[in-house]
């Protein structure tokens, strides 16, 4: 299944809305950089797969409508870009994952 992704400006983070329920990345900006602090998705919508789908989301509009390059620093995320090294060209030169 395929969601709507929203960018909350407001919180400062990107979201799913699935049903009344929020699965959301936080982020932060600063200096042309983006950076992932954490990721939650409800319980009630857990082992789904939602929240590599919000993930990969994020990650898309990041890359094709944005110019900043990212800095992981929710552990979420970092494996993510780990296991999908495609992901590695939106990087910010300071971050190494490996």
């Amino acid at each position: 299944m395929e969601y709507q992704l929203i960018n909350n400006e407001e919180k400062k983070r990107y979201e799913f809305n699935i049903n009344g329920e929020i699965a959301h990345v936080d982020y932060m900006l600063a200096r042309g950089n983006i950076y992932l602090t954490h990721t939650e998705v409800p319980s009630s919508l857990g082992g789904q797969g939602i929240g590599s789908k919000l993930i990969k989301s994020v990650l898309t509009d990041i890359k094709e409508n944005t110019e900043y390059k990212l800095f992981p620093l929710c552990p979420f995320v970092a494996a993510y870009i780990k296991k999908h090294t495609e992901w590695k060209s939106i990087l910010s030169d300071l971050v190494n994952i490996e």
